[in-house]
């Protein structure tokens, strides 16, 4: 029985960094790899804080949830070979095919085509562009990096753990937040931030085995009101005790109150989606079964737009880029995601697919890719 919660949770999450994604083009604070700010102080790059620190996570908790709803009815070897495909397929081989253009951008972005002497070879060129263009695929390199585990600890623990955790209650919930502050300071990848491997190895293994017991989310559920409020509160500390600094490096992100704010987000908002998400209409099953190409495909179109309104329009208004950009990216991923998916080996090396699928099969593979 699916769990509409989720499927809920895990599309609007990737509005919200879709979103996300567009704010940060133009910020003011991370200024790599962007086209840059309208101004020195820009209070919407507010919401860049109030979602940073958890809208990841929070993925990566609901696909250690999904894959233990998909392991009931799926082996151990069936589970590996359905990531491997849907995961590190698309984050490696799909390089190659697609998200070079990713890196095109980026370079583009920076200016460092300007940089690349004209007697560089077109196939190194090329290559540079591959290795530039990972993006936002760095969730299903750790996806997949996690799920290659699972099995083995499985193997290892033979569910005796797992039935433990089905006993965990609020106040056991609560005091994971330290749990999460000290993941967050081990297993960073040096240079490469976004590599948590700690953090989100936290957030996929306790999706797994704790919050995929019905009775831990139904237990949960009962406290969706204190722990929204208490969400918005920390996110509004958060805000202003630290906008303007670097958000989004490890000076901020290993701080007691990012973690704090970014766990109990977290549970606030699976309470509040297990209270008042749990639902489907058509809207909700239509992106719940495009929300895997929208996140794809979406920071490459947001590049694109934001890159070509700068060259060819560069005095702009803010509202303008915001909207054309924003548009763009959400107009041009479901248009992308609709011609991949039904081009054969093409849809396989850049979004998994392997054949064409009902709509019933392909949300249910939806359920762990996140």
């Amino acid at each position: 029985m699916r769990k509409s919660y989720l499927d809920n949770v895990r599309w609007i999450t990737v509005v919200l960094v879709v979103i996300y994604h567009v704010l940060f083009m133009y910020n003011s604070i991370e200024t790599d790899l962007v086209i840059g700010p309208f101004s020195s102080v820009q209070y919407q790059d507010a919401f860049l804080y109030l979602v940073y620190p958890w809208f990841m996570l929070l993925l990566f908790v609901v696909s250690g949830m999904s894959s233990r709803y998909y392991l009931n009815n799926h082996t151990g070897k069936e589970y590996i070979q359905s990531r491997t495909r849907k995961l590190l397929v698309p984050s490696t081989i799909g390089l190659f095919v697609f998200q070079w253009i990713q890196g095109y951008f980026s370079m583009s972005i920076t200016d460092a085509f300007a940089n690349i002497p004209d007697v560089v070879p077109a196939p190194v060129l090329y290559v540079i562009m591959v290795l530039s263009g990972q993006g936002v695929l760095w969730f299903a390199q750790l996806l997949w990096f996690f799920s290659l585990l699972l099995p083995l600890v499985r193997k290892i623990e033979k569910d005796k753990f797992y039935n433990l955790c089905g006993k965990t209650n609020i106040i056991v919930l609560l005091l994971l937040t330290i749990v999460v502050f000290g993941a967050a300071q081990v297993l960073n990848v040096p240079m490469i931030i976004v590599y948590r491997l700690g953090i989100y190895g936290f957030g996929f293994f306790v999706g797994y085995f704790v919050m995929s017991h019905d009775e831990v989310m139904e237990r949960l559920e009962k406290y969706w009101l204190p722990l929204t409020i208490v969400a918005c509160g920390l996110g509004v500390a958060f805000v202003i005790v630290y906008f303007g600094e670097p958000y989004a490096q490890h000076i901020i992100l290993d701080t007691p109150l990012c973690n704090v704010f970014a766990w109990i987000a977290v549970l606030a908002v699976l309470a509040f989606m297990k209270k008042w998400g749990n639902f489907e209409n058509a809207f909700s099953k239509w992106m719940s079964k495009k929300s895997w190409g929208l996140y794809v495909f979406h920071y490459t179109v947001i590049s694109a737009c934001a890159y070509y309104l700068h060259k060819f329009a560069p005095g702009a208004p803010a509202i303008v880029c915001y909207l054309s950009v924003a548009l763009a990216a959400f107009a041009g991923s479901f248009a992308i995601y609709e011609i991949i998916s039904r081009i054969p080996v093409v849809r396989w090396c850049v979004l998994g697919i392997k054949k064409t699928k009902s709509v019933n099969k392909e949300r249910s593979d939806n359920h762990v890719e996140g």
